[in-house]
C-alpha cells in the first residue's frame, strides 16, 4: 500500500489567504521528508475556505523545492479548459521534474454553476465531452499520435521529452470509475468527500470493467480519506472540533475562513447540531495515530485499494505537520529518513 497527501489550501480564520497557498508548498517539503509518495494539489474556485485556484502553479513551485516526491493535481476540472492548453502545461510542468508529475482529471466544476460559467461561457456543454476530451489530453500529454482523422492531427504538446505525466482519473461517483476502466487510466475515488457512499461500488465497476492499456496493464486504484491525529484523542478530538463545526455551515452553505478550535471553546450548539456534531466525529479517521493508521489500513485492505491519498485540515499549521509525522511513523515511511523539527 502507497500512501500519498492531498492538500486544499485552506484558507484559516485570522491569517491571509496567500499564507494558504505559501503553507501548501511548505508542507509538500516537510511530506517529501516525511516519506509520502505522492503530493497532490486541488483546484476550486471563488471559494471562501478552498484557495487553491491554480494547481499549475502550485505545482510548479512545489516540484522546484523537492527532489523524490510525485506531484500533482486532484485534479485539473477539464471542462473548464481546452485539452491542448493542459497538455502544455504539464508537458512544461514534466521538464521542472521528469518523471515526477501526476495529472488528475475532474468533470465537476469545482464551484457553483455562475462560476463555472465566467470560467468557460460552455461549461454546461463540455462535461458531456469529457471522456473525448481525456482521450486528445492523453495522447498531447504523452505524445502519442491522435486518433486518425483527427482534426488536430498534427498538432503536438511542447515541449516533448523523454517522460510523460501520469494521468489519474479522480472523482465521487460511478462516472469517473467507467471513464477511468475503459481508457485504462489510474482512478482514485474521492472517499472524504461522500464519507464513502457509493465508494465500494465505484471501485468494483472500475475493476470488473477494466480494458488494459500498454501503460496499465492492470487497474490502478485509490481513495482520499480526511484523517487527523495528534498525541492524545482528546487532543485530536479538539482540533477536529473546528472542522466539525466548519462541516455543519458548510451543509447549510454557509463558506467561510476556517476556525480555530480556541474560538469555539463553550460554544452552545443545539441538540440537532450536536447529534450532527458527533455523528461526524465518530465516523471520521481522528484520534491517535496508532488507531487512525490502522482504521485506514483496514478501509485499504477491505476495498482492495493500492494507494491512500490522505487529507487533513488543522487550524494550527504545525498540528497538521505533526499529524502528517505521526501518520508516516506508523506507516513506516520514514525507515532510512530524517524528518524535518516540527
Amino acid at each position: 500500500m502507497r500512501y500519498s497527501v492531498l492538500d486544499q489550501s485552506i484558507a484559516m480564520e485570522g491569517r491571509s489567504q496567500g499564507a494558504a497557498i505559501r503553507d501548501t508548498v511548505e508542507m509538500a517539503e516537510h511530506c517529501e521528508d516525511l516519506g509520502y509518495h505522492r503530493f497532490w494539489v486541488s483546484e476550486h474556485h471563488s471559494h471562501p475556505t478552498i484557495v487553491g485556484t491554480a494547481p499549475e502553479i502550485l505545482i510548479a513551485a512545489i516540484v522546484t523545492n523537492t527532489m523524490r516526491i510525485r506531484v500533482g493535481s486532484a485534479g485539473i476540472m477539464l471542462p473548464h479548459y481546452a485539452p491542448l492548453k493542459v497538455a502544455e502545461q504539464f508537458r512544461v510542468l514534466d521538464a521542472l521534474g521528469p518523471g515526477r508529475i501526476d495529472l488528475g482529471l475532474g468533470r465537476a466544476p469545482g464551484s457553483d454553476g455562475r462560476t463555472a460559467y465566467a470560467l468557460n461561457p460552455q461549461a454546461a456543454e463540455r462535461p458531456e465531452q469529457f471522456p473525448s476530451d481525456v482521450i486528445d489530453l492523453r495522447d498531447w500529454v504523452q505524445g502519442d499520435p491522435l486518433r486518425d482523422n483527427h482534426p488536430f492531427g498534427m498538432v503536438q504538446a511542447q515541449p516533448q521529452g523523454d517522460t510523460a505525466p501520469e494521468l489519474w482519473i479522480l472523482g465521487s461517483s460511478a462516472y469517473g470509475a467507467q471513464v477511468g476502466a475503459h481508457l485504462g487510466i489510474p482512478y482514485s475515488f474521492a472517499w472524504f468527500f461522500t464519507d464513502g457512499r457509493g465508494g465500494q461500488e465505484a471501485l468494483t465497476m472500475y475493476r470488473d470493467g477494466y480494458q488494459p492499456s500498454e501503460r496499465h496493464p492492470e487497474p490502478v486504484s485509490g481513495i482520499c480519506v480526511w484523517a487527523l491525529a495528534a498525541d492524545t484523542d482528546e487532543e485530536a478530538h479538539f482540533h477536529f472540533s473546528a472542522r466539525a463545526h466548519w462541516q455543519l455551515h458548510r451543509d447549510r452553505g454557509q463558506f467561510t475562513a476556517f476556525p480555530s478550535p480556541e474560538s469555539l471553546a463553550g460554544h452552545q450548539y443545539s441538540a440537532t447540531d450536536a447529534k450532527i456534531i458527533d455523528a461526524n466525529h465518530k465516523k471520521s479517521f481522528v484520534g491517535t495515530a496508532p488507531d487512525v493508521a490502522s482504521r485506514i489500513r483496514d478501509l485499504g485492505a477491505q476495498l482492495g485499494v493500492d494507494e491512500i491519498a490522505i487529507v487533513t485540515w488543522a487550524h494550527d499549521e504545525n498540528v497538521r505537520r505533526k499529524s502528517y509525522e505521526l501518520l508516516s511513523r506508523e506507516f513506516g515511511l520514514m525507515e532510512g529518513k530524517v524528518a524535518r523539527e516540527i
